[in-house]
């Protein structure tokens, strides 16, 4: 089968990055070829020096992701589950629990696919077409290597548009039933079938793991709070008094019943509505804070929004500046990808200036573990956050 594959060819002088191990080749790197979208193709270069087997769309900017360096392997269940049992050991490694991220797409060797797990369930992302065509080996390998009662294809991800695909939610395998997030001791219902993204941001538990740290006898506020996590963690460590604050009705609803759940509601409370006009309303108001979280929805989605995004951080940490009583902290993140950690940085700094409030940094992070990042691919380090003591 593999003999058969097309040959997809790069350009005179074009290939450098894949040469020194970077996965991605580009579509100006390559002679097209009239394929569909998804196919597997023999990469080669000058010479007919052979690169592997990659998955190939000539409709997307990057045309073509390296899959395997062996350009004879076969790309079937077999291989899925040789991928997935490095997944699998590398988390039985850095992480506590069966609650994580369990593929990480280019990073662990999968371009493109994302598995998150939550117990006995796997959400499954395919963002490239290649990923796509290749669903129902991916399905077979995660039932043969977890034997999950369910398997969700959360395929509703803004980066299949990339890809020319369409954006659905189906079921591969079970039923999903009523899922629970469990972490540090708590317990949270959520909707794998209907929640941003795969319905849990695992990437932020060592973030959340921080907050919870500093937050006995505070008072916290949680805006852009999604389901709560970074509240309902900081209310269980000993907070005083959290307030979540997210424009989204089922995603605070959602955050109710975590509180209700774990014996958390007679110190949280929601508000639900615009996060800036609400923290412009408290700083109006005089209220303080001896925490305030932002954790924001990327506010640069693509490179053309990547100025307006930066200058939206720099109002976001205004506007929360002036809501933190002195000593006490800030914690600002983003996950938007067009918004690089330096560039993204220097605005903070200059919201904090602009409130009129002297800091200091105590911690630049990331994602966990379980969102590990290719060594040649830097720029998909997309988490970057800091937590800031404000005087």
């Amino acid at each position: 089968m593999s003999a058969a594959r097309p040959v997809l060819t790069l350009r005179p002088g074009h290939g450098r990055r894949l040469r020194v191990g970077a996965p991605w080749v580009y579509s100006n790197e390559v002679m097209p070829q009239r394929l569909e979208p998804g196919t597997l193709v023999r990469l080669e270069g000058d010479g007919g020096l052979r690169f592997g087997v990659a998955m190939y769309n000539p409709h997307s900017l990057i045309a073509a992701r390296l899959l395997d360096r062996d350009p004879d392997a076969a790309i079937d269940t077999d291989w899925f589950r040789a991928r997935l049992r490095d997944a699998i050991a590398l988390r039985a490694r850095v992480c506590d629990s069966d609650f994580h991220r369990l593929v990480h797409a280019e990073a662990d060797f999968l371009p493109g696919l994302i598995v998150d797990r939550f117990g006995d369930v796997a959400v499954v992302q395919a963002n490239t077409a290649g990923m796509d065509r290749l669903l129902g080996e991916i399905r077979d390998a995660l039932l043969a290597e977890l034997a999950p009662r369910a398997i969700v294809a959360r395929n509703d991800s803004g980066a299949r548009r990339l890809e020319g695909l369409e954006e659905t939610v189906s079921l591969l395998h079970g039923e999903a039933g009523s899922v629970t997030v469990e972490e540090a001791g708590l317990r949270f219902p959520v909707d794998p079938l209907a929640g941003q993204k795969t319905g849990w941001f695992f990437d932020q538990r060592p973030n959340r793991d921080l907050v919870a740290g500093l937050a006995a006898g505070a008072r916290v506020l949680d805006v852009f709070c999604h389901t709560g996590g970074f509240g309902l963690r900081a209310a269980s460590a000993g907070a005083a008094a959290v307030v979540l604050v997210d424009s989204s009705a089922p995603a605070l609803a959602q955050a109710e019943a975590a509180a209700a759940l774990n014996g958390l509601s007679p110190r949280v409370a929601t508000s639900r509505g615009d996060a800036f006009e609400i923290m412009a309303a408290l700083g109006a108001s005089g209220d303080r804070f001896d925490i305030v979280v932002c954790d924001p929805p990327a506010f640069a989605r693509s490179r053309k929004d990547a100025d307006a995004g930066l200058r939206a951080y720099a109002r976001m940490a205004r506007l929360a500046a002036a809501l933190v009583s002195p000593g006490g902290f800030l914690f600002a993140a983003s996950c938007s990808h067009h918004a690089p950690l330096e560039l993204w940085a220097a605005r903070i700094a200059d919201g904090l200036f602009r409130a009129r409030r002297a800091g200091r940094i105590l911690a630049t992070t990331g994602a966990g573990a379980d969102h590990p990042v290719h060594p040649a691919l830097p720029e998909t380090a997309y988490l970057k956050a800091q937590l800031i003591q404000l005087m």
